[in-house]
């Protein structure tokens, strides 16, 4: 019998991991991950972040592969990727009359839900039970479905998916305008179902708005038809408002934690240096503690302070939670897989050695992210008068999904098992790159030949817009009509693009191909 090498023996190690932790609880009907043993609901969010060790095992043992079981161990994994991605796709398009009517209203009512079930994909809760509108979560699974496509998974299968794909860029592209509930659901602080404007949402939306532009759903064998457009100018609003925002999140949220996932992996929605190093920086300053880092200040979730018969707050009550606020080590995980794709040794290197100190064993001996760790009742006096003195205790859900697979995501790319290219097969990690300068070049033509002898007699000689033949040129409103035609499906009852959505000018300032 062959013997394996030292970096087999590893990944194996890893597979069992995301075999115990992650895939033994994929259903195998729908292919989606529950939130708990308990809770058998599945959240879009937590759903693509546990996913994401399993795919990036998948390229691991692709490159790596020693024995035919390496390259059948790749392909499973990577078959379980599709096998979620494409249940949270149908899961979805079920509720595409919610899809329809939310490019129109942009309403919470019309929204997408956040969670479905796992045995069926239908809803579990209804529209006003849940704080359902997350253009994060639903953003970051476009954005990842455009990453696994462009690394070779075949996601979407036919013309009708890539339609509601295109219709879904419609739904998250005003996202620099609509309140939503936020990655952690509870819209804002005080957790009164108040939904607000994001910074993490809005970022997450712009990431995957690039990434889908002019990406072929299909692969390489795919034709026109299976092209997703995205209008330029909507990309570049998302950007100017997520500029103006940070490092704030919201107007109650001073800074997030969750921000990490726009400004490093894996949105890569800053293009600012400056900017994602003071918001990385406060986050570290304001959040961060001795077990992780909090989700925000004065958070009250899990804290032993908390009330677990209310779901919200008075504002007054804010101040109970201050410095006790529950620590997360997933927000590490961020840092750890931040300092890889920065070149940053020391960095990486930090975050490695702060995760091995806090991290859990499992029965299986293996090293498991709890969801958080609390301060206990008997210490938080003690941790009132001086601030991260205190021994915290995990709690939440041991293992965490979403925690344990960004951790094993780190190790991956930290121990050369994964180059980071191979994570970001779309090349979204140069966004902060210096740009060549833009160059805006001014084309006259002449209506007719009526006004092209007009500008003749001022010495201004130009073609008329015949005379460009092959080239042509037609209003703006031309151009709107022409994008309300993308997505249309009336097997699905999808009407495109709204026209009534006006074109803007860096969309009407560019060559269009026609087909």
């Amino acid at each position: 019998m062959r013997s394996r090498s030292n970096s087999g023996v590893r990944l194996d190690y890893y597979q069992r991991i995301v075999q115990k932790v992650i895939l033994s609880k994929q259903n195998p009907v729908t292919g989606l991950l529950p939130s708990s043993n308990e809770l058998q609901h599945a959240w879009v969010r937590d759903n693509v972040y546990s996913i994401l060790a399993v795919w990036g095992l998948a390229l691991a043992y692709r490159k790596h592969a020693e024995l035919d079981e390496d390259r059948a161990k790749a392909f499973e994994l990577e078959q379980s990727v599709v096998k979620l991605m494409r249940g949270l796709l149908l899961a979805m398009m079920k509720q595409v009359d919610k899809v329809e009517a939310f490019k129109y209203s942009q309403s919470p009512k019309d929204c997408l839900h956040a969670k479905y079930s796992i045995q069926t994909g239908n809803t579990v809760v209804g529209d006003y039970e849940w704080g359902h509108l997350q253009i994060d979560a639903t953003s970051l699974y476009l954005l990842m479905l455009a990453q696994m496509t462009a690394s070779g998974l075949q996601i979407i299968f036919t013309l009708d998916e890539v339609c509601f794909i295109q219709n879904m860029v419609f739904y998250i592209e005003a996202s620099y305008r609509i309140a939503d509930f936020g990655i952690w659901e509870r819209g804002d602080k005080t957790n009164k179902g108040i939904p607000e404007l994001n910074a993490s949402s809005i970022g997450m939306a712009k990431a995957a708005l690039e990434a889908l532009s002019d990406l072929n759903l299909f692969g390489a064998r795919g034709g026109h038809a299976s092209v997703i457009h995205v209008l330029p100018d909507e990309k570049v609003k998302c950007a100017a408002i997520l500029h103006s925002m940070l490092p704030r999140e919201s107007k109650s949220k001073e800074i997030d934690a969750g921000l990490l996932s726009i400004i490093s992996f894996p949105a890569f929605a800053v293009d600012d240096v400056d900017l994602v190093r003071i918001t990385r920086q406060t986050i570290i300053e304001k959040l961060q503690g001795r077990y992780g880092c909090c989700r925000f200040l004065r958070d009250g979730y899990k804290t032993v302070k908390e009330d677990p018969n209310r779901l919200y707050y008075e504002p007054y009550e804010l101040k109970v939670f201050e410095n006790i606020e529950c620590e997360w080590p997933v927000f590490w995980c961020y840092l750890m897989i931040d300092g890889i794709f920065m070149g940053d040794r020391e960095m990486t290197m930090e975050y490695r050695e702060a995760l091995n100190e806090i991290l859990l064993n499992s029965p299986d001996g293996f090293k498991i992210v709890p969801e958080l760790y609390y301060v206990p009742h008997d210490k938080v006096e003690l941790e009132y008068k001086e601030p991260h003195s205190q021994e915290r205790v995990p709690g939440g859900k041991i293992p965490q999904m979403w925690g344990t697979s960004m951790y094993i995501l780190g190790c991956l790319l930290q121990e050369s098992f994964l180059q980071v290219g191979e994570l970001d097969p779309l090349n979204r990690r140069y966004c902060t790159e210096p740009k060549p300068d833009l160059v805006v070049q001014v084309a006259i033509l002449a209506e007719d030949e009526e006004v092209q002898k007009a500008l003749q007699a001022h010495d201004i000689n130009v073609q008329t817009i015949s005379q460009v033949a092959p080239i042509q040129v037609h209003p703006a409103r031309v151009l709107s009509h022409l994008y309300s035609q993308l997505g249309k499906n009336k097997r699905m009852n999808l009407s495109g693009r709204s026209e009534e959505r006006r074109v803007g000018k860096e969309c009407r300032s560019r060559w269009s191909p026609y087909h």
